[in-house]
């Protein structure tokens, strides 16, 4: 048998040894520019078109939405001056008052008519992968330039702790460049407007003199967000003086970069929430068995990933996080127990094991997340789980989980995530990774699960906009999901860590852009 202190360190040591060479090619900085190193790089700057949360990184930066949280996790209204639920309980209205005095960076000013042109574009399948985010709205409803009403055709409980979904996209704009010209020079009216993109190098950005918000603006003239994927190029951009502000500080440095004169540092939960997926809607797959789910789940000793692998830099959940709707502290993880799971497979019919494929993410969504799926392979092959490995980059490791992207389909097993968000709510997450797979409905659009009771379940929650009864319900699920190791078994939220000069001054606004919003940034007098 391997020990887990073994496991550990083959991991780190193969993963260690790819980040030895330096980049010197990164641009220094100007006394009017903040240049920002970050780990990962968007798929798109077209909100429409967003994959997942790392385009939110850059998209969050230029377009802006009805409401958001602010830095202390509350709701705020936003371009929403004020909105309320109206109708009646089987057929909901949401009412929206729009801000007046807003203005698209080209100029034009903020109406009615570009959240309906949103929201038409939002609701497209064939342009959008969150069509099924409007599914339950029947008629948008212009009243004037600035109030408009959402009418829904059915409760729809997941559309409000999601920000209200639609963002601010310039029709008039939109319309008169096209498509392509919007992806060449996107308009939004957040703090910052887009001056150019080169594709894994840079997005630099141009503060916005006529943005609306007059108490919480970035007060520089330049930020350069600067894709470096690399963590020690990253680092010693930083320490080169290269950079002023990076994302992702590598967890071995975490503790340094803290102990660093001239820096300041940030350590905060991310709005993810990790989990291994296994293929339990395919009648021929071993992980249809609930046996083996549960082998799999008593197989991966998560808490020594989390000290050795994250250096501490992870908060363990168990279905749903600390602080989100519905938690529940009396739900405890699976015990790490290499016996029990190995006579859990023998009981499920597999007493020598099996071989499975089994895809891991390389590109640095998270810290240290290609080291994490490893580490999870090399525990599953102490209990005869025998890993056929393939590494994939963010957009292929996407499009294989996601059921509605067509072939080819994941048929094995992956690490993998699905933010709840900031304070978090899991409704939305767990219809596209519990439920079913339905297609055109949105629901199961990531799932590899097929069970008709927590399909109704999943279903009633999206139909219920009651706080209290969300939270009750939210609790009942994550029970059955938790007995039955439905959606995957669930580890770990991520803590990142953001440093910064001492010369600036930023404070972090978690969504959108996960804590990577330049909301509001200036330098110190």
């Amino acid at each position: 048998m391997i020990h887990r202190g073994v496991i550990i360190v083959r991991v780190l040591a193969g993963a260690l040894f790819g980040l030895l060479a330096l980049n010197a090619t990164v641009s220094a900085q100007t006394k009017d520019t903040v240049v920002a190193a970050l780990a990962a790089e968007p798929t798109s700057l077209d909100p429409t078109k967003m994959v997942g949360g790392v385009d939110q990184y850059y998209i969050g930066q230029m377009y802006e939405q009805l409401v958001r949280f602010d830095p202390d996790l509350k709701m705020v209204n936003w371009l929403a001056e004020s909105w309320s639920i109206e109708g009646t309980p089987d057929k909901p209205i949401i009412d929206v008052h729009l801000r007046k005095g807003v203005k698209f960076h080209n100029g034009d000013p903020l109406t009615s008519a570009d959240f309906e042109f949103s929201y038409e574009r939002l609701r497209d399948p064939k342009i959008s992968r969150y069509s099924y985010t409007q599914a339950n709205i029947e008629k948008f409803e212009i009243i004037d330039d600035h109030h408009f009403k959402l009418h829904f055709k059915a409760p729809d409980g997941n559309y409000i702790p999601n920000a209200l979904q639609l963002w601010a996209i310039p029709k008039k704009y939109f319309e008169k460049v096209g498509e392509e010209g919007f992806a060449k020079a996107p308009v939004g009216t957040g703090p910052w407007k887009f001056v150019s993109r080169s594709i894994k190098e840079d997005l630099k950005l141009e503060a916005f003199d006529d943005y609306w918000n007059k108490d919480a603006r970035p007060k520089i003239k330049n930020l350069v967000l600067k894709i470096i994927p690399e963590d020690l190029t990253r680092v010693a951009a930083f320490k080169s003086g290269a950079v002023d502000w990076i994302d992702t500080v590598p967890l071995s440095a975490v503790e340094e970069f803290k102990k660093m004169p001239g820096v300041t540092t940030l350590s905060t939960v991310a709005n993810n929430n990790l989990y291994i997926e296994m293929t339990a809607d395919k009648p021929d797959s071993p992980f249809s068995k609930l046996k083996v789910r549960q082998a799999v789940a008593h197989a991966v000793d998560v808490d020594a990933i989390i000290k050795n692998v994250l250096f501490g830099q992870g908060q363990r959940y168990v279905e749903v996080g600390k602080g989100e709707t519905g938690y529940d502290p009396d739900l405890k993880p699976y015990a790490y127990d290499l016996k029990q799971a190995k006579q859990l497979l023998a009981e499920a019919g597999y007493p020598n094991g099996f071989e499975t494929p089994c895809y891991n993410l390389i590109t640095p969504r998270e810290p240290n997340v290609k080291e994490m799926g490893e580490a999870v392979f090399a525990y599953l092959s102490t209990i005869g789980i025998r890993c056929k490995v393939q590494g994939l980059e963010y957009l292929a490791w996407v499009n294989l989980g996601r059921r509605d992207h067509g072939p080819p389909e994941m048929d094995g097993l992956a690490p993998w995530m699905w933010g709840h968000g900031l304070p978090g709510d899991p409704a939305e997450p767990w219809a596209g990774m519990l439920h079913s797979y339905v297609p055109g409905k949105g629901f199961g659009i990531y799932s590899h699960s097929n069970d008709p009771k927590a399909d109704a379940m999943i279903e009633e929650l999206k139909n219920t906009m009651n706080p209290e009864k969300r939270a009750e319900l939210i609790k009942q699920i994550a029970r059955y999901k938790h007995e039955n190791v439905l959606g995957g078994v669930t580890t770990y939220r991520p803590i990142v860590t953001f440093a910064w000069r001492d010369g600036i001054v930023f404070r972090a606004w978690p969504w959108p852009g996960q804590w990577r919003a330049f909301q509001e940034i200036s330098f110190k007098k």
